[in-house]
């Protein structure tokens, strides 16, 4: 039997949630899953270039009766926290956000590193839940994640870090 990647598991995950809306940021090691939402013809998507932008059509995709995610890079949280917190957080919209975790261990981008170490504490200020799974987990805590989103009513980070893109490869 075939081993899947990463990115296969996370889209499982996603699949096994129900989620069939996707909101997307370019990011090099989110590129494999964003192919993978590209094909699957159940799944709506839709690319922009701004992680705020990105929050606010998730969730008019919520209220449309969608169950979304947002793909992006941590680098970008900061550009949706405010989103997160007036949108999301005061009208109790769910998002699972699938995060590439750039800057920790590993990371050979100077720039990516402040952003990297600030980014789980950012999360637990905005009381925002998030699970750092290995590829092995990753299809189960990625269809939890939502589970929680949905039911907590709140986003849910699952954060991806370095390591794990180069897992199962």
């Amino acid at each position: 039997m075939k081993e899947m990647s990463p990115s296969e598991a996370v889209y499982n995950g996603m699949k096994g949630a129900g989620i069939d809306f996707v909101v997307s940021v370019p990011c090099v090691n989110l590129q494999e899953l964003i192919h993978l939402v590209d094909l699957d013809p159940k799944i709506g998507h839709v690319p922009v270039t701004r992680e705020e932008e990105g929050v606010g059509i998730a969730a008019g995709a919520y209220m449309g009766g969608k169950r979304a995610a947002l793909l992006m890079q941590n680098s970008g949280l900061g550009n949706s926290i405010n989103a997160l917190a007036s949108l999301n957080g005061l009208y109790k919209i769910p998002l699972l956000m699938i995060i590439s975790h750039r800057g920790g261990e590993g990371e050979t981008i100077a720039g990516q590193v402040p952003m990297g170490r600030l980014t789980p504490k950012l999360l637990d200020v905005m009381d925002i839940p998030r699970f750092s799974p290995s590829p092995e987990e990753a299809e189960e805590i990625v269809a939890r994640a939502w589970e929680l989103a949905h039911g907590g009513r709140t986003p849910t980070a699952v954060l991806l870090d370095i390591e794990f893109w180069r897992s199962l490869r």
